[in-house]
């Protein structure tokens, strides 16, 4: 079962997520010289981007990627990337190493193998992965009744290209494998909508049916869920 942290505001919970992420970031850097995180886009996580981005330490020693990305250009307003430059890799949290998963190719299906290739070169298993989850249950990219979501959910490789059946753009996403190839899994949610849809995923059933249930429903990493009243 998850571990949960349960806040009154987001603001609180944004501010226990950094520093525990700092927490163990400095832990990886002290035991294997090198730390590395997987972080999502989307409204949730800036806080906890800005906060972590003034912590001391040894950023040239940190690896920062992402869980997902649109298929858009890096200084699109869509872009994870682009919200990661302007909130995490600030000051002196901009020596860490970025690895994008977004390149110069047409579309997502065509730049995914060389998205594989540069995502096999991190130093896996990543410490963390910050996961978020939409209204619909998906986490990264990874969509219920999407075209992608049944490869997404077997394939062994890191990395998928996909379109949503909703929501803009291709994306590129981790797989449920580059997922659960973590020390850590982390989760932010907050208001009554997405603790009643966590509360779903956490009662059991089918991971197509709500893609968030492939980290909730393993014990093989362990997952701390932040839950935030609003």
């Amino acid at each position: 079962m998850p571990t949960h942290h349960l806040f009154t505001t987001g603001g609180e919970a944004a501010a226990d997520i950094a520093a525990r992420i700092a927490a163990i970031l400095a832990d990886a850097i002290a035991a294997r010289g090198v730390a590395s995180i997987a972080v999502s886009g989307g409204r949730s996580p800036r806080p906890v981007l800005e906060a972590l981005s003034g912590v001391d330490l040894d950023w040239g020693k940190v690896v920062v990627t992402l869980v997902d990305e649109r298929w858009v250009a890096p200084d699109s307003p869509d872009s994870n990337e682009r919200l990661v430059r302007e909130t995490l890799l600030q000051g002196a949290a901009a020596a860490a190493r970025f690895v994008p998963m977004k390149n110069d190719a047409a579309d997502a299906y065509a730049g995914q193998s060389a998205v594989e290739a540069a995502f096999a070169q991190l130093p896996w298993p990543l410490d963390i992965i910050l996961l978020g989850m939409g209204d619909d249950g998906h986490t990264a990219s990874l969509f219920p009744e999407g075209t992608e979501l049944a490869e997404g959910l077997v394939s062994k490789a890191l990395t998928i290209a996909a379109t949503p059946p909703v929501a803009p753009h291709q994306r590129m996403s981790l797989t449920a494998h580059g997922i659960l190839q973590s020390r850590h899994i982390f989760l932010q949610i907050s208001g009554a909508g997405k603790k009643a849809v966590y509360d779903r995923a956490l009662a059991g059933g089918a991971v197509e049916e709500l893609p968030i249930r492939l980290a909730l429903l393993q014990d093989a990493v362990p997952v701390e869920v932040w839950i935030a009243e609003g």
